[in-house]
């Protein structure tokens, strides 16, 4: 089991510098979104998939890992968690420990990250409100006559004038 716990570690270390990595990439995406360079944001999409990538075999190789310790303790692997192998590992300090300290760590960079994402999605989202906002005053704009409401003879006009929409609807 000594063998299964340090590739678990070293898998869990892999990880986590992986995430580390990440955490830069999405500083610089926040400022790609609020200047609304729509290139750049592409590129940093496609860097992060590449990551997103490596997090999925790591991943995938941290469920194995766990799957095996479980199978050794007696423990279904679907509902064993890392905070569980560190209790069992009470009798083995030195592993205890790697292994809770690279599980900490791991935690608060994801935790970090999530942080990142969300306000990320919320300058997203803002961006498409103000989207649809101008959308809709552009829209407004063209459909009513912009001239304060008075005619050529100085008189007040309450008949709105349609103009032309936006949109080519007779393609």
């Amino acid at each position: 089991m000594a063998s299964l716990i340090e590739e678990l570690i070293t898998t869990l270390e892999q990880e986590s510098e992986i995430y580390e990595k990440l955490v830069p990439i999405e500083e610089k995406k926040t400022k790609i979104i609020v200047k609304g360079d729509l290139e750049a944001l592409q590129q940093i999409t496609e860097q992060e998939q590449t990551i997103v990538e490596k997090i999925k075999q790591l991943e995938r190789k941290r469920a194995e890992v766990v799957k095996n310790i479980g199978t050794v303790i007696g423990k279904d692997p679907q509902i064993l968690r890392v905070q569980t192998i560190i209790e069992i590992l009470d009798k083995q300090p030195n592993e205890q420990q790697q292994l809770s300290k690279v599980h900490e760590k791991l935690k608060k960079t994801v935790v970090r990250l999530a942080e990142i994402n969300n306000h990320n999605n919320s300058l997203i989202q803002q961006s498409l409100e103000m989207i649809e906002f101008n959308m809709n005053f552009i829209q407004s704009a063209r459909m009513f006559n912009v001239n304060n409401g008075y005619n050529k003879g100085a008189s007040q006009s309450d008949t709105p004038v349609m103009g032309t929409g936006i949109f080519d609807t007779k393609q």
